[in-house]
């Protein structure tokens, strides 16, 4: 039952519209007004959150899109990255349960304490060479905390839109978050324009450094989940979990209560790990710094607007059933698919690795070849946002409770790291380019393939009742107006 100390007061019962067809009954509060209303809507939290992955994550992508972490040799960037996503995938299977025990909101906080770690050691990498294991071991840092960023930043972010917002809010998020990439981007290009080195200045990785710390101290101004009230007047379902071996017993709960979610495996497993070649044996092998910064630049710009084109014009079309949404959805990031990598074929043939380790005739920005080879860039953000926007709308689609979510996007992270720890590793080795792409574009086609049954026979037009809860266990209270097996005519948005 809630603690009416944070409950705000109750004005209604009717449900909302288009809401959780099925239920008997969903209990409406009042928002709060003023100053108070404004810092806690579900749209400004959305927007905080956002602005806390553009300080921390957003540095991190930007500095990683311009290959090779800024370095001149990339090897060590490739190692730490590999270290990164091996202890971000054991973490991120049981970041979920950390993030119920601990709250979303403190899980956030304790996420962002990896990023200005990592960015420092490519600091003292560039002022001492030799400090490669620092790099390293702060590659498996980052892994740990970034696990917890990322569970926390995903519960939250499917946890406070309504239905109808959902492809909104995450294309929302998108953009504030890859804003981090685009002003990140900037100021490595303004920092190294008349760099002729091909690795960047001390001053740029101080200000990426800065800009990490700030991130630490924004989830402070956030509004505690328990108090927030969403924009229908449905509040978000919160979960104590007293007991951690029930909350360890959620991620087998929510694989026997949703197995459909294993269709999804493939596809997250695919999710980061194109950014390899892109980020190392395209933008990182073949151009000059400063072009690397400039496409840098592009490939996150495209990503603003590749989130907001296929989460607010294509998944939110309220016009259209959510079903047919999905398949709309999967149509377009599938053909993207092959668009980008058909493309990337005809520029892989012309270069290998060995052809390009001591090659001073680096693509820059003035050289005529430099504005085709600039718009596989661009398409390369268009289809990242697209991907991420449809992976996260797609699990928003099967649940609206927040412990499950966190479930989900904790299985997300494990399997969407894994697949990365493998393919940074296979760069850090030497495999050739050819190898590391090809196995870029099955795995991409296959996770969308995989997806498919997922979209026809699990997405519904409308959440269901029993979608929206894991199963009732021993140690597990829901606290707040939500659906519950313990009151059945609650319901949430």
């Amino acid at each position: 039952m809630s603690d009416p100390a944070v409950e705000p007061e109750k004005v209604g019962g009717e449900t909302p519209t288009g809401e959780y067809e099925g239920s008997q009954q969903v209990e409406i509060f009042e928002r709060p007004s003023g100053w108070k209303g404004f810092r806690s809507h579900p749209t400004v939290q959305v927007a905080l959150l956002g602005f806390v992955c553009f300080m921390c994550p957003g540095m991190f992508n930007a500095l990683s899109g311009l290959g090779g972490g800024g370095q001149v040799n990339p090897t060590a960037q490739a190692n730490a990255s590999s270290a990164l996503y091996a202890t971000f995938a054991f973490f991120g299977f049981f970041s979920g349960t950390v993030s119920n025990v601990l709250g979303a909101r403190a899980t956030l906080m304790l996420g962002t304490l990896g990023y200005p770690v990592y960015i420092s050691s490519f600091l003292v990498v560039n002022i001492h060479p030799n400090a490669t294991a620092y790099v390293i071991a702060s590659g498996a840092i980052l892994g740990i905390c970034a696990a917890m960023l990322w569970t926390a930043q995903g519960s939250l972010m499917m946890a406070y839109p309504t239905e109808a917002q959902k492809g909104l809010y995450i294309g929302i998020f998108w953009a504030i978050f890859n804003l981090g990439g685009v002003v990140g981007s900037v100021v490595a290009f303004a920092e190294n324009f008349h760099s002729t080195a091909n690795g960047v200045s001390n001053g740029t990785y101080i200000g990426f450094l800065v800009l990490t710390v700030t991130g630490f101290f924004l989830p402070l101004c956030m509004t505690d989940p328990e108090m927030m009230v969403r924009s229908d007047g449905t509040k978000v379902v919160l979960v104590r979990h007293p007991s951690w071996k029930a909350e360890f017993f959620n991620l087998f709960v929510a694989l026997r209560t949703d197995p459909w979610i294993v269709l999804l495996f493939p596809m997250f497993f695919a999710s980061n790990y194109f950014y390899t070649w892109q980020y190392n044996d395209y933008n990182g092998a073949i151009f000059t710094i400063r072009a690397r910064g400039l496409n840098n630049f592009l490939y996150w710009s495209a990503q603003i607007f590749g989130s907001v084109f296929i989460g607010y014009c294509i998944l939110d079309k309220k016009h259209l059933r959510r079903r047919t949404r999905a398949f709309l959805g999967w149509v377009i990031v599938f053909s993207m698919v092959f668009v980008v990598h058909i493309w990337s074929y005809f520029y892989q043939r012309t270069y290998t690795r060995a052809s390009e380790i001591n090659n001073p005739n680096k693509i820059d920005i003035y050289d005529s070849s430099f504005p085709a080879h600039v718009w596989l860039m661009i398409f390369c953000g268009f289809l990242d946002s697209m991907w991420q926007t449809y992976a996260y709308w797609l699990m928003g689609a099967m649940s609206n409770d927040m412990a499950k979510l966190a479930v989900f996007t904790g299985f997300y992270k494990c399997l969407q790291s894994s697949g990365a720890a493998g393919v940074w590793r296979a760069d850090g080795v030497g495999l050739p380019y050819m190898n590391i792409f090809l196995s870029t574009w099955g795995l991409t086609a296959a996770g969308m393939l995989f997806a498919f049954p997922m979209v026809y026979f699990r997405v519904k037009d409308h959440t269901e009742f029993e979608d929206e809860t894991l199963m009732h266990v021993s140690g597990m209270e829901q606290v707040t107006a939500g659906p519950s097996l313990v009151n059945p005519a609650q319901s949430e948005a």
